[in-house]
This record gives C-alpha cells, structure tokens and sequence, in this order.
C-alpha cells in the first residue's frame, strides 16, 4: 500500500510530504474591540488547510502541524491569517508566504549524520522573501528542519513562526532530483 501511496494520494505524483508547523503569532491586528480570535489559513495548489481558532488572543500559540503533499518545489505555499466572526465575514488579518526552494537546497545536499543544531544555511530577510529576521535550515535529531518568523504583509503589524519539516514517502520521487 505505501508504494503507491504517491500515486493514489492524487493522480498526480507528488514528491513527499512537508510537514508545517504554525506554532504561534506575535503582535497580530486588533479586528474586535480590543483583540482578535484568529486562525491561519495555508494554500499549496489546490490543497487548502486551516488552524483553530484562538480565542481572544493577537499572540496565539497554535502548535498545530499540517501536512501538505508536495508536487512541485516552486509553488510557495501561502498563510493567510484571519479574525473568526461570529455574525460577519471573518477579516483578514494579513498574509505571508513561504518559499521552500531554500530548504530544499539543504536536503540536497544529501548531509548524513551531523551534531544536534548544526546549522546548514542561513537565509536572510530581504524584498523577495516574508522573513522578518535571519531562518536556519537546522539538523535536529536526524532531519533538517527550518524555523522562520514571517512577517505579514497588507496588515499594520503581526508575524506568525511556523517550521517546515521534509518527510520523505516510499515510493515517491523525493527531492534529489529537482531542478531548482
């Protein structure tokens, strides 16, 4: 069943999966009175997940883990946060987006074993990216991972730290050969 699990996952071969991890916000929109309840929304091509919600809260701590199935290492995955409403359209809250072709420069460099928090690349914020501050590709406990802090655009302030997280999947082609 695993080998064909790229294959029946969609008619489409995926590559892996990635694991994101949307751990908190920091200094999200006020869009109630005094605070918002807000929840992240993340598009990967046709794939559409979303977080709970928050209660209350512009600083929330999510800690939840998404799985997107990846076909394509260029299509950015894209976060949206909004404020739930109960008797209106939810508003936005702003919007960042992740691009993995960094990360997946550091699984191809095809490392083996290195020590716990080695870091591989460092990835600096600048107009072409949402980073807020300097993302490490890390290696921690056997996988390379990225933490990053994004800084949310068409909003007057907020950032959300998510982690990325490759897990390859048998009988799927894995990132070795992508041209980036």
């Amino acid at each position: 069943m695993m080998a064909n699990s790229c294959v029946s996952m969609d008619n489409n071969n995926i590559l892996g999966l990635l694991k994101l991890r949307i751990k908190r916000g920091v200094n999200l929109a006020i869009r109630d009175a005094r605070t918002s309840d807000p929840y992240v929304v993340v598009n990967m091509g046709d794939q559409k997940l979303k977080t709970r919600v928050v209660k209350n809260n512009c600083n929330p701590d999510w800690n939840e883990e998404l799985t997107l199935s990846v076909k394509d290492v260029k299509t950015p995955i894209h976060l949206t946060v909004y404020d739930k409403d109960t008797f209106s359209v939810d508003d936005k809250m702003g919007e960042a987006e992740i691009d993995l072709k960094p990360y997946v420069q550091c699984k191809q460099m095809g490392l083996g074993k290195l020590p716990n928090g080695c870091s591989l690349k460092r990835i600096q914020p600048d107009r072409t990216n949402y980073l807020a501050e300097e993302s490490s590709c890390i290696w921690q406990n056997g996988k390379i991972v990225q933490e990053m802090f994004l800084r949310l655009r068409n909003v007057e302030s907020g950032e959300i730290l998510v982690e990325i997280e490759w897990v390859d999947v048998v009988g799927c082609k894995g990132l070795s050969e992508v041209e980036l």
